[in-house]
């Protein structure tokens, strides 16, 4: 298990901060400030990316009738996290947290009860978490990548991971991803991040993004702005970060 480092700044600390969270430290908010400074959409895109995965879950929850969710890298808990929404709208969803991060599991330990659990584990060890979550995997699952494939630097290494999971999955399950993307303006906060912040990122562009849903069938409208993804607000404004809905 990781041991709890305050001195290096963390991303499920930093990403905590820009979404208005208190569970980080003063490392995460120096490296967050900084990102900002250079990239001043960044919290505009965190929290354009929880409203995609509402929306997301939202829908294959509602409309797909979805039970369980498998959440790789999920992050400190914020407002309408994956088992929140989930369970407004079916409160028998079962919901499965991955993350490596020891705060994350400070908080999943208080959290997260009944359909809900947490493992502790690297997301790349694909084996070890299937067996760890005790989910039916005869049955559709909902598998969500919110903000980690950016985190694994080799598209090779990366598109190989988001395929063992697919491969376990039955048909009609649901593949929910989201990143950063490319933009000429994050060429500074990217060298920020990646000099500072652990685990380190790539931003990568749309095309780049849409690799990671092949074989899949890409529900409407496809990879996009996360913004523009089944939008509840008129004339969204496009913002540097990417999604897609997917089914097997």
């Amino acid at each position: 298990m990781d041991e709890l480092d305050t001195g290096v700044p963390q991303t499920a600390r930093i990403w905590n901060y820009w979404l208005g969270g208190t569970d980080n430290f003063a490392v995460d908010r120096q490296v967050g400030d900084q990102i900002r400074e250079a990239f001043p959409d960044i919290v505009d895109n965190a929290r354009a990316s929880r409203a995609f995965l509402v929306r997301a879950v939202t829908h294959v929850t509602a409309a797909a009738g979805i039970r369980q969710f498998l959440d790789v890298g999920a992050g400190l808990p914020a407002a309408d996290n994956t088992h929140e929404v989930a369970q407004r709208v079916a409160p028998e969803s079962r919901v499965v947290y991955v993350d490596s991060d020891p705060l994350v599991l400070a908080h999943a330990q208080e959290l997260l009860t009944g359909n809900t659990q947490f493992v502790q584990a690297d997301g790349r060890d694909t084996a070890w978490v299937l067996g760890a979550a005790g989910l039916d995997f005869s049955r559709p699952v909902a598998l969500i990548m919110s903000g980690l494939l950016g985190h694994l630097t080799d598209d090779d290494a990366a598109l190989a991971m988001v395929r063992a999971y697919l491969d376990a999955l039955a048909p009609g399950s649901y593949f929910i991803a989201l990143d950063g993307s490319h933009s000429l303006e994050h060429g500074e906060a990217e060298k920020i991040w990646n000099e500072q912040a652990n685990p380190p990122y790539v931003l990568r562009s749309h095309t780049q993004f849409a690799r990671f849903f092949d074989g899949l069938t890409l529900i409407d409208p496809g990879v996009t702005s996360a913004p523009l993804w089944r939008p509840t607000v008129p004339d969204p404004k496009p913002l540097d970060v990417v999604c897609g809905v997917a089914i097997k």
